[in-house]
């Protein structure tokens, strides 16, 4: 399926209204001036946002023994004496993100003023913590979002998880809570434009209008794989790589062969949560966007994701990958993040039953 097909079977599909829904719902209206996809998207990934400031901790969590890997967590905890009964958070970044993108310090610090407790997770390697595993990050590390949840319960006793995750992110959580099911103590999900399909959006960076996204991507990666290369010289060999112009290239060349997958296409099948969307059974938010520029979703994925009762698909005309800019005034002007908390404090409250088991 090309890219333009999977484009057209989207505008085919009328997507569920962004003007209707459950009372703790907002619809999305873009800043005037931010009616472009590749405008919401650009801005939204420098628009200045308040001090960050709240307490927190850092902590380096093991999430695979067999080679040590770990990874690196910065932590907001509610006090000790209501910290098991609250809400965690954990919130997990996307490509060549980290624990310190602006929109995971944004949403971090709404969940936590709104009372849970917080952990802001890294992939591996991101956030200068490539010395804490010998291994890359890739897509389907969904395992390491349950260690991290593990780690903290046990540490803890904490009683109820949600996931959020962005992008790259979102399709990794949204990938455990379909391994996972209905597994305590996982009670909610949310993902803003998750790559659930990632050959599709794969495919979709190389087009001519979004190279600029797809080289940006492209350059953070190699500089990461040289960095890994100096601290690990017997397990990465960059002689003969030849250049890598796409992310696929990187992911065929790169990832498939130091993670374990027979080329990019097994490594995008074995990877997308498209497989395992329809086993979700905790209440889960999609939020995505039409003019996303590069996020796509394959008719069939979109079949599964509207079907399961579990899940909640929003679909706004307008507001670009990960951005969501609206024209509400100051701090609310970030439409998703405001979005997640309400709708993960309204699972908590009990205002809406979770679904039964289908």
């Amino acid at each position: 399926m090309t890219p333009d097909s999977i484009k057209a079977s989207m505008a085919s599909a009328p997507p569920p209204p962004d003007s209707s829904g459950p009372s703790w719902f907002t619809p999305f209206l873009p800043h005037p001036a931010l009616t472009n996809g590749h405008l919401q998207t650009i801005v939204g990934n420098f628009f200045p946002r308040p001090p960050f400031d709240i307490p927190s901790t850092e902590e380096a969590v093991l999430v695979d023994p067999s080679d040590s890997s770990r990874v690196l967590c910065h932590c907001h905890w509610q006090p000790e004496t209501v910290r098991a009964d609250r809400l965690t958070a954990v919130l997990l970044h996307g490509l060549e993100g980290s624990s310190d993108s602006r929109y995971i310090r944004g949403i971090a610090a709404r969940a936590w003023a709104a009372g849970m407790n917080v952990v802001r997770m890294n992939m591996r390697n991101c956030n200068n913590s490539e010395d804490l595993t010998p291994t890359l990050y890739h897509s389907g590390r969904s395992g390491d979002v349950g260690a991290v949840i593990g780690h903290f319960t046990t540490r803890f006793g904490l009683r109820r998880v949600a996931l959020v995750g962005y992008s790259m992110g979102g399709n990794m959580v949204l990938k455990l809570a379909g391994e996972w099911g209905n597994r305590p103590p996982l009670v909610a999900v949310a993902a803003v434009c998750p790559a659930i399909d990632l050959a599709a959006g794969s495919d979709a960076l190389h087009e001519l209008k979004n190279r600029l996204y797809e080289m940006r991507f492209l350059r953070g990666l190699m500089r990461r794989l040289r960095r890994k290369a100096e601290l690990f010289p017997g397990v990465y060999d960059l002689n003969n790589l030849g250049p890598l112009r796409s992310i696929r290239q990187f992911d065929d060349k790169i990832v498939a062969r130091y993670c374990g997958f027979r080329n990019a296409d097994d490594y995008y099948y074995r990877s997308a949560s498209a497989r395992v969307i329809d086993r979700i059974a905790v209440p889960t938010l999609i939020l995505a966007a039409q003019d996303d520029p590069f996020i796509r979703m394959y008719p069939e994925t979109r079949v599964r994701v509207l079907t399961n009762p579990h899940i909640l698909y929003r679909e706004t005309r307008h507001g670009g990958h990960c951005a969501f800019l609206s024209r509400d005034p100051g701090d609310d002007i970030h439409w998703a993040e405001a979005t997640v908390v309400r709708y993960l404090k309204t699972v908590d409250e009990g205002a809406f039953p979770q679904a039964p088991s289908p």
